[in-house]
């Protein structure tokens, strides 16, 4: 079965001010819930940890350490 780049994650290298996709995708899941976040929506990621989240506040917890 194939599947299109609309049902797939992408593989993103993100930067300072943006990212990259390298792999075609529509969308890239949190590194903390593993919810679907679409790259339209994509506003937190980790540039050292090479990460996306779906919210600042899982980004915090991330970043910070805290459960």
């Amino acid at each position: 079965m194939l599947m299109n780049s609309a049902d797939r994650a992408a593989t993103l290298r993100f930067e300072p001010n943006g990212f990259r996709v390298v792999t075609a995708g529509n969308h890239v899941l949190c590194a903390v819930s593993g919810e679907k976040v679409s790259l339209e929506a994509l506003r937190y990621w980790s540039v050292p940890h090479q990460e996306a989240y779906a919210s600042c506040e899982l980004a915090t917890r991330r970043l910070t350490g805290a459960a």
